[in-house]
């Protein structure tokens, strides 16, 4: 990413509020039903323990393979998602209490550092019958750390490395828009992009990796295997498309503080919950 870290904070709240309202309409999307302070919430030990707490609702039903559509009885395509954001640390766990119960748990657990040579992370693995844990470091680098996440020999040997290019990688004809395409954008606040030409990060200042660890668990009869591509596709789908986003963005975030994003979240939260209720399903749809 062609950010700092700190620029980074303000431009991903800004793009999750921006593609919340992307993704809501016609019964479908996001209902955000709190969004405050929270202190004594002890995270990664006892690091970080006071920042903002969020809890959504995800509607999903054209954003589902057809196949789990066919499967899943009325509730079960309603997600339940938990975020404690004490940055540079965040945790989000994602659930379906109205049926898969204990079944099933998204935990997403992200740490945004310096490259200062300090970085520490110890990964846990929820042993639940779903679970994908995603562990994001965001570092002032080229993206050459070997291992971040301080997996242990057994566990590199397991890992698959995805390099994801947010300027080079195809993106699907569905998702596609050439205002947000990287190769093209040329930020008129800051100067920076278009990210043209292979490893375009060894060319341009500021620049950050995000590091992700992604594991995932199923367990459902007869569908462990399909699910859990479904879901790794889906992942680097998303984290494809809304990184392109966020460097696209740049001039709608750029210059904008904190006690801007809130107010932006609280006028988010009144368009989401009108736009759920009216007009047509909106946004990114499963194949």
């Amino acid at each position: 990413m062609p950010l700092t870290v700190e620029e980074y904070q303000v431009a991903q709240l800004y793009s999750v509020a921006e593609a919340s309202k992307n993704e809501t309409g016609g019964g479908e999307g996001i209902e955000v039903i709190k969004n405050e302070p929270f202190e004594d919430h002890p995270l990664l030990g006892d690091e970080y323990s006071n920042g903002q707490y969020t809890y959504k609702i995800y509607h999903l039903k054209s954003k589902v393979p057809s196949f789990i559509r066919l499967l899943a009885p009325e509730g079960a395509l309603e997600m339940h998602e938990e975020a404690w954001n004490a940055y540079p640390y965040c945790r989000t766990i994602i659930s379906n209490p109205g049926y898969m119960k204990e079944n099933f748990y998204i935990t997403v657990e992200s740490l945004h550092v310096e490259d200062d040579g300090e970085s520490e992370n110890n990964p846990t693995y929820m042993k639940k019958n779903f679970t994908i844990t995603v562990e994001t470091f965001h570092l002032d680098d080229k993206g050459t750390m070997e291992n971040v996440h301080r997996l242990s020999e057994e566990k590199l040997k397991e890992r698959e490395v995805v390099n994801i290019d947010i300027s080079n990688d195809p993106v699907r004809n569905t998702d596609y828009k050439a205002e947000e395409d990287p190769s093209k954008f040329k930020s008129e606040k800051t100067g920076r992009g278009p990210l043209q030409g292979p490893e375009w990060w060894k060319k341009c200042e500021p620049v950050m990796t995000c590091y992700k660890l992604v594991t995932c668990e199923f367990k459902w009869f007869g569908l462990q295997t399909r699910i859990e591509k479904f879901i790794m596709d889906a992942q680097r789908r998303l984290f494809t498309n809304l990184h392109r986003q966020v460097f696209c963005w740049i001039d709608g975030w750029h210059g904008m503080d904190m006690t801007d994003i809130r107010r932006l979240e609280d006028a988010t939260k009144s368009e989401l919950d009108e736009q759920r209720h009216s007009g047509a399903v909106r946004g990114t749809k499963s194949e």
